[in-house]
C-alpha cells in the first residue's frame, strides 16, 4: 500500500512536470500516470488503495468546494451582476441537455444515464480557469468589464449547480427512469444548503474568535466539519432535502465574509492541500480508465464531446446577451469556459462504482473531456487574451 501511495506521487509529479514544460495542463501528465500504473497498464497500484479510491476523490472534491467557497467574493458576485449569474447555470444547463438528447444516439443508453453523463462532463474546471482570471485581473487585462471577474465568480458557482444536479440525477437512478418531479428538490436542497453552511461558518468563526488555536487546527476543524455535513446528508435527506456539498462552499464563503484576512491564510493552507488532493484525483481517475474500452469508444466519444462544446459555447454567448462586451471579448469568454477537469476527475467514476449500467462510457467520456478540453480552454486563453481583451486604465461594470 505505502508503495502505491509513493508511486502516485512520484510518477504523478514526474509526468506534471513534463506537460506543463510542454505548456500543458500538469493534470494532463497526472492522468496518463494514472492509466500507465493502474490495473489497466502495468498494475502498480494496490488493490486496497483502488478500494478507498471513491472515498479519496470525496475528499478531494470537498477541499475543491472549501477553496471555492473561499474564493467567492460576494461584494464582486454582485457588482459583475446578472450575466455571472446566468454564466453560473446557463452554459452547463445547454451542455447538460444537449448530452441527455445526442448520448442515447450514439452509445445506446438510457436517457436517464445520458442525463448522468451529461451533469458529469458539464463543469468547468476552476483548478484551470482561476489562476488565469487571477492572473488577468493582476495584469489589467478585461478589467475595464470585470470580465475575469465574471468568468470566476460564474465558473464557482457552475460547479456547484453542476455537482448539485449531479447528485440529484443519481439519486433517481434504481430502475425507475426519470422522474422530473424529483428535480422539485433541487431549490429547496440549494436553500437549505446555503443556510447550514452559512449557520455553521459563523459558529466555526465564532470558536475561532474565543479560542487561541493555531491556524493548522482550525484548517483541520474546517475540514472535520465538512466532513461530518457530507457524510450526515443521506440520514438528514429523509427528513429534508439538503445540498451538503453547497453547505461546504457557503462555509468557505462565510468565512471569507467576515474575516478576510484569516481566510487568506486559509487560503494558502489549502491551497496546500489541493496540491497532494490533485495528484491522488486525478492519478486515481487514469487508474480507473479501462484502455481496451477507451480505444473501443474513443472515437465517438470525442464526436460527443465536441458537439457538446458547441452548445456550451452557445450557452456562454446567450448568457452575455445585453451586456456590453464586443464579439473579441465574448470569443474569449467561450474560450475561458472551455476546459474541464476537476469535477470529472472527483466524480466521473462514481456511477460506474455505484452500478450504473453505462457507468464505464461515462467514466471514458469524462476522462476524455479532461484530455481534450483542458489544453484546449487553458491554451486558448494563454495565447488570445492579448489579442482579445483590452488593458485599460479605468475599471468600468458590465
Amino acid at each position: 500500500m505505502l508503495l502505491s501511495i509513493a508511486l502516485i506521487f512520484l510518477v504523478g509529479i514526474l509526468l506534471s512536470s513534463i506537460f506543463e514544460k510542454l505548456k500543458l495542463p500538469g493534470l494532463l501528465g497526472m492522468i496518463i500516470a494514472g492509466v500507465v500504473i493502474g490495473p489497466f497498464a502495468l498494475n502498480l497500484i494496490d488493490s486496497s488503495v483502488l478500494g478507498m479510491s471513491s472515498e479519496l476523490r470525496r475528499i478531494a472534491l470537498i477541499v475543491i468546494l472549501i477553496r471555492a467557497g473561499l474564493n467567492i467574493n460576494v461584494e464582486e458576485l454582485i457588482k459583475v451582476g446578472r450575466p455571472a449569474l446566468l454564466m453560473s447555470f446557463l452554459p452547463a444547463t445547454i451542455e447538460m441537455l444537449a448530452v441527455t438528447l445526442l448520448a442515447p444516439i450514439l452509445f445506446s443508453i438510457s436517457y436517464l444515464e445520458a442525463a448522468i453523463m451529461g451533469a458529469v462532463v458539464a463543469a468547468v474546471s476552476p483548478a484551470v480557469v482561476v489562476p488565469r482570471m487571477i492572473n488577468l485581473i493582476d495584469s489589467g487585462h478585461g478589467g475595464n468589464k470585470s470580465i475575469p471577474q465574471m468568468i470566476m465568480a460564474g465558473a464557482s458557482i457552475d460547479d456547484i449547480y453542476v455537482i448539485i444536479v449531479f447528485t440529484s440525477l443519481m439519486s433517481m437512478y434504481g430502475g425507475l427512469g426519470f422522474n422530473p418531479v424529483s428535480l422539485l428538490g433541487v431549490p429547496v436542497a440549494i436553500v437549505t444548503g446555503l443556510i447550514i453552511g452559512v449557520l455553521v461558518g459563523l459558529a466555526l468563526v465564532k470558536l475561532f474568535e474565543k479560542t487561541n488555536l493555531s491556524l493548522p487546527i482550525k484548517v483541520l476543524i474546517i475540514l472535520s466539519v465538512a466532513f461530518a455535513l457530507v457524510s450526515v446528508e443521506s440520514v438528514v435527506n429523509y427528513y429534508i432535502p439538503i445540498s451538503a456539498l453547497l453547505s461546504v462552499m457557503a462555509l468557505g464563503a462565510t468565512l471569507l465574509k467576515t474575516s478576510q484576512e484569516a481566510s487568506y491564510e486559509f487560503m494558502i493552507k489549502f491551497r496546500d492541500i489541493w496540491a497532494g488532493a490533485e495528484i491522488i484525483l486525478f492519478v486515481l481517475l487514469g487508474a480507473a480508465v479501462d484502455i481496451n474500452y477507451l480505444l473501443k469508444a474513443g472515437p465517438i466519444a470525442i464526436i460527443l464531446i465536441l458537439l457538446a462544446l458547441v452548445f456550451r459555447i452557445i450557452g456562454v454567448n446567450l448568457a452575455l446577451i445585453g451586456t456590453n462586451l464586443n464579439n473579441k471579448e465574448k470569443l474569449f469568454c467561450s474560450l475561458a469556459y472551455l476546459p474541464k477537469a476537476t469535477v470529472q476527475a472527483a466524480i466521473g467514476a462514481i456511477p460506474l462504482a455505484s452500478g450504473v449500467q453505462a457507468g464505464n462510457i461515462i467514466l471514458t467520456v469524462a476522462a476524455l473531456t479532461i484530455v481534450i478540453t483542458a489544453p484546449l480552454g487553458a491554451v486558448g486563453v494563454d495565447v488570445s487574451f492579448n489579442k482579445l481583451l483590452a488593458q485599460p486604465e479605468m475599471k468600468s461594470e458590465i
